[in-house]
C-alpha cells in the first residue's frame, strides 16, 4: 500500500543510518521508495530541513507527497490558527497533495520534540515489519499513514456545497426585486465563478495524478531492472496493485470532474 511515513530520531546520524536502512529495503524489494527528506527541530523548536526533498531518478513528481508533508511539518506555526491567508491556502494545499489528515500532522509533531531529527519518506509496503524492524534498530519511532483520496473527498464536498448555494440563490432572485434582485444575481454571479474554479481545480488534480502515476511507474521499472529471482516477482505484482489503485483514483475523480462540466454546460 501506498504510505507516508515519519520516523524521529534523537540526532542526525541515527536519520542517516534509518534513510540507509530504507535504501536497502528498497534494493532488497521490500519495499519501493518513491522520495524522503530529513528534519529537524531545533532548541528553539524552529524546523529546518537537513536534507530537502529526494525523488530520487524519476523526478520531482514522485517526491510530491513528501514535499508538501515537509511544508505541514516545519511550515509557519501561525497555520493552526489562521495567520494568513496565503499561510492557510498553503496548507490546505499541502493537505490534499499529502493525502494524510490533520491527526497524523500532529502526531508526527508530537513527536518531533525540540533537539529531535524526523525522517520522511514515502514507500510502497505490503507489510510493515521490514520497515518497522529496521528503523527501530536505528533508534526510531515511527508512525506511518495511508495515503488516502483527500483531494477527491474534498473535490466532492466543494462541488455539492457550491451548486447548494447557486440553486438557492437562485430560488431567491426568482422572488426577487429591484435592488434586492441585483444585490442576488451578484452574488449569484461570484458563487457560479467560484464553482467554476473548483471544476478547473478538479482537472488539475486529474491531471496531476496521472503525472504521479506515471513517474512512479517509472520507479518501479527502474527498481525492477536492478531486481533479480524472486524479488522480480514481488515487484511486479506490486507494480500490479500500484497501477490498479491510481487508475481507479482516476477514473472516479475524471468522473466526477466531467458530470459538474456537463451539468455547468446544461
Amino acid at each position: 500500500m501506498n504510505k507516508l511515513l515519519v520516523a524521529v530520531f534523537e540526532n542526525e546520524p541515527a536519520a542517516d543510518a534509518g534513510l540507509n536502512a530504507l535504501r536497502a529495503l528498497h534494493a532488497a524489494g521490500d519495499i519501493t521508495l518513491y522520495a524522503t527528506g530529513v528534519l529537524a527541530r531545533d532548541a528553539k523548536g524552529v524546523v529546518s530541513v537537513k536534507k530537502p526533498m529526494d525523488a530520487g531518478p524519476t523526478g520531482t513528481v514522485t517526491g510530491l507527497a513528501v514535499g508538501s508533508l515537509i511544508g505541514l511539518l516545519g511550515g509557519p506555526a501561525g497555520v493552526a490558527i489562521g495567520a494568513t491567508t496565503g499561510a492557510v491556502a498553503g496548507a490546505v494545499r499541502d493537505f490534499w497533495v499529502a493525502g494524510v489528515g490533520l491527526d497524523f500532522i500532529e502526531a508526527a509533531i508530537h513527536y518531533l520534540q525540540p533537539g529531535k531529527v524526523a525522517l520522511v519518506a514515502e514507500i510502497e509496503e505490503e507489510w510493515v515489519i521490514p520497515v518497522d524492524s529496521a528503523l527501530e534498530a536505528a533508534g526510531g519511532q515511527v508512525l506511518r499513514r495511508t495515503r488516502t483520496e483527500v483531494a477527491e473527498a474534498q473535490f466532492d464536498h466543494d462541488i455539492a456545497a457550491f451548486k447548494a448555494e447557486i440553486k438557492e440563490l437562485e430560488s431567491e432572485a426568482s422572488h426577487a426585486s429591484g435592488a434586492a434582485k441585483s444585490q442576488l444575481q451578484a452574488k449569484l454571479a461570484t458563487t457560479k465563478a467560484s464553482l467554476d474554479g473548483a471544476v478547473h481545480r478538479g482537472q488539475q488534480r486529474v491531471d496531476m495524478l496521472k503525472q504521479e502515476a506515471q513517474a512512479k511507474a517509472e520507479s518501479l521499472k527502474l527498481q525492477l531492472s536492478q531486481a533479480k529471482g524472486d524479488v522480480k516477482a514481488r515487484i511486479e505484482e506490486r507494480m500490479k496493485r500500484v497501477k490498479s489503485a491510481y487508475h481507479a483514483r482516476g477514473a472516479k475523480l475524471a468522473q466526477a470532474w466531467s458530470l459538474t462540466k456537463e451539468a455547468l454546460a446544461a
